[in-house]
């Protein structure tokens, strides 16, 4: 049997796929077996008309050690 936890975190980026991945690698430093991940929100903010950063907030699941 495996109990797993599920943590959120957000990532900013320049694309969702950036954030996605920078949070998925810094959430895998800090947290030992990670599983999944699966997007909650999507947030931009625009400047001068243009979107300028994403922000992208995600579950992550981890499975506890015994």
């Amino acid at each position: 049997m495996s109990v797993a936890r599920v943590t959120e975190i957000t990532a900013k980026g320049k694309s969702i796929d950036d954030c996605m991945e920078q949070g998925v690698k810094r959430a895998s430093e800090t947290l030992k077996n990670v599983e999944h991940v699966w997007v909650s929100d999507i947030k931009a903010r625009v400047k001068d008309g243009k979107i300028d950063d994403y922000y992208v907030t995600m579950k992550v699941t981890f499975v506890l050690e015994d």
